[in-house]
């Protein structure tokens, strides 16, 4: 019942929508005759061409909605010599709800699984069937609880959602396309605004309804404990993944590595922390309804589940990894399908571990390998210059600028912290220590014969004028030469880089560039051309040469040689930018400035809250 609801819904708000457009096209025709017969046609043209504009964003929207097809999610298409189980699974349980069974599976890197199917003429004749497994759900669950999630989405094809979720889809694009395109200070736009809330409340509560709907299949099938672990299972393994790509993959993947089995990190980390992740399941997030999520809460769901007739079936508390024929495989082969690893260096996740950490860690050492040469004037500092400071009781003076609510004296007994990461990168610089990778905890410094190295009361001796040559004697006898340790100028160049934004015509100490933001850092195009020009000019620009050309030929400051970046104001942007060896730089948004795409200044200022950290 309710996917006839939500198809008429969406079928009578769509066309609503172009209603609306019509009356505001007939008001802006009689406004245009009521002002040629009180003003001239000059004026006229000026009050009626923006809202013209904006009525003809709905037939551009119109169109676009119509020729854009829902491509497949990106994942590794599984047979029945690939995953024998889970096919077989798949087929028991569409008979079970009373539907045919997908004509493919899909093994896709997200923690969710999902149904889609091509149909036509709005839902009535039904097309090719695909169903979406998350891998982590394979990873993470119990047989019987990926049944049950299986039963649910199976439970959308037997109440033929599937079929009319492809006027949802476009109604949705439509609508979204038309608003893209007005501006937001257009009063056309504000209604065509006010309408779009008005469809999404509408399609959302449908689609909760749905989702309610296809539960009682995913407890009548596999009981009702199977189901409520199930969906208590899925925010604590979204809040691994998330802690997992946060914390082991993205350090690496910033210092241009890449681990040679991603999923199969995962499976590591699941089994490291499943205790962690016990907790997280049994303390279910505590969300709060709202008009505009498209599922239901998971505390109403799991309410909702209690009310429903459950079948009674038996447990099964085997690895849902068993409905693959090689889990591992299959994360290899699906890596090399969805992750585009962009000329980075793959390594085994041993060695990508120690060198993620240790790029992280030279970072921390090469910012204050900086703030002392700015502090001192040294050309090439290093830990030696910052152990002189020591000497010459300067320290403080020196760590105030990281320590704001500290005394001089405070400030340099507080650098122990700082002093300890530039020890731990000297000795891994020096070839005698590195980092080893821990599923259960933060990878930790190891000595060549794996046992753990702590240098912390070395650190200590070398923030105090009475102790530091000792501090330098200890580290020697360890093969580690303080001189040694300097700072690495990464100069990052454009090689592989994205583009991520452009803005035309903005000035930089004064002068006039294009700036192009990359995933990397900035190109500054001096001197440009006509700023009438700047949004066509930026994409013949982008789109004649390689990034990586203009990273070469402009000049590129590259984000880790950023220290901060002041926003002044963002909408004119102005803003300051200070970098590690000590220059700023001015940067201000003109009136005559534009943007290769409107996100591009949102780009950027998130580009300057990371920078800012």
């Amino acid at each position: 019942m309710s996917a006839t609801y939500r198809a008429l819904a969406s079928v009578v708000m769509l066309i609503g929508f172009y209603v609306v457009a019509l009356l505001q096209l007939a008001a802006v025709i009689a406004l245009g005759a009521w002002l040629l017969s009180v003003t001239n046609g000059v004026v006229t043209g000026k009050l009626l061409i923006p809202l013209l504009v904006a009525l003809g964003a709905v037939a551009v929207g119109l169109r676009r909605a119509i020729r854009t097809r829902n491509e497949p999610m990106p994942g590794l298409v599984l047979g029945d010599r690939e995953a024998p189980q889970l096919w077989a699974t798949v087929r028991e349980l569409a008979a079970a709800v009373g539907t045919r069974a997908p004509d493919e599976i899909r093994l896709v890197p997200e923690v969710n699984a999902a149904v889609s199917e091509e149909s036509r003429l709005l839902g009535l004749v039904g097309g090719r069937r695909t169903m979406y497994v998350g891998l982590p759900l394979l990873q993470a669950m119990r047989v019987d609880q990926l049944r049950s999630v299986l039963a649910h989405e199976l439970g959308h094809y037997s109440g033929r959602h599937t079929r009319l979720a492809g006027v949802a889809y476009r109604g949705r694009l439509a609508i979204g396309h038309t608003i893209e395109r007005i501006s937001s200070r257009n009063p056309i736009g504000l209604v065509f605004k006010g309408y779009a809330k008005l469809y999404l409340l509408v399609d959302n509560a449908a689609s909760r309804r749905q989702e309610l709907e296809a539960d009682r299949s995913s407890v009548s099938l596999a009981g009702r404990e199977a189901a409520t672990s199930a969906l208590r299972t899925l925010p604590a393994l979204d809040a691994a993944w998330s802690f997992y790509m946060r914390r082991y993959v993205e350090p690496g993947w910033s210092a241009d590595l890449a681990p040679d089995d991603l999923f199969g990190g995962f499976a590591q980390l699941l089994h490291g922390r499943r205790e962690e992740i016990a907790g997280l399941r049994e303390n279910l997030p505590d969300d709060e309804p709202s008009r505009w999520d498209t599922h239901p809460p998971v505390g109403v769901r799991i309410a909702a589940m209690d009310g429903l007739p459950a079948a009674a079936v038996t447990s099964d508390d085997r690895p849902a990894a068993v409905l693959l024929a090689d889990i591992g495989a299959a994360g290899r082969q699906l890596q090399g399908i969805v992750v585009d690893h962009g000329g980075r260096q793959v390594l085994p996740w041993a060695e990508f571990t120690a060198a993620a950490v240790a790029a992280g860690v030279q970072g921390e050492a090469d910012h204050i390998y900086r703030a002392a040469g700015r502090f001192t004037g040294a050309a090439e500092p290093g830990l030696a210059t910052v152990l002189d400071l020591v000497r010459t009781s300067r320290l403080g003076e020196f760590a105030e600028q990281f320590f704001a609510d500290a005394t001089r004296r405070e400030a340099a007994q507080r650098f122990a912290g700082p002093m300890e990461t530039l020890l731990d990168n000297a000795a891994v610089r020096a070839g005698r220590a590195r980092w080893e990778l821990s599923w259960t905890g933060p990878a930790r410094l190891v000595g060549a014969d794996g046992e753990p190295w702590d240098l912390a009361e070395i650190a200590k001796l070398a923030v105090s004028v009475q102790t530091v040559d000792e501090a330098v004697i200890r580290l020697r006898e360890l093969g580690v030469d303080p001189t040694a340790a300097t700072v690495v100028q990464r100069r990052v160049s454009g090689r592989d880089a994205d583009l991520v934004g452009a803005l035309a015509n903005i000035k930089i100490d004064g002068v006039e560039h294009d700036v192009l933001v990359l995933d990397r850092g900035l190109v500054l195009i001096a001197n440009p051309g006509k700023a009438s020009q700047g949004e066509k000019r930026l994409r013949a620009l982008v789109g004649s040469v390689p990034m990586a050309e203009l990273a070469a030929t402009h000049t590129f400051l590259p984000y880790e040689e950023m220290t901060s970046a002041e926003v002044k104001r963002e909408i004119p942007l102005k803003a300051t930018l200070t970098l590690h060896d000590g220059r700023r730089l001015a940067m201000q948004e003109l009136f005559a400035s534009e943007l290769l795409e409107k996100r591009s200044r949102d780009t950027l200022l998130a580009v300057f809250q990371r920078i800012n950290g």
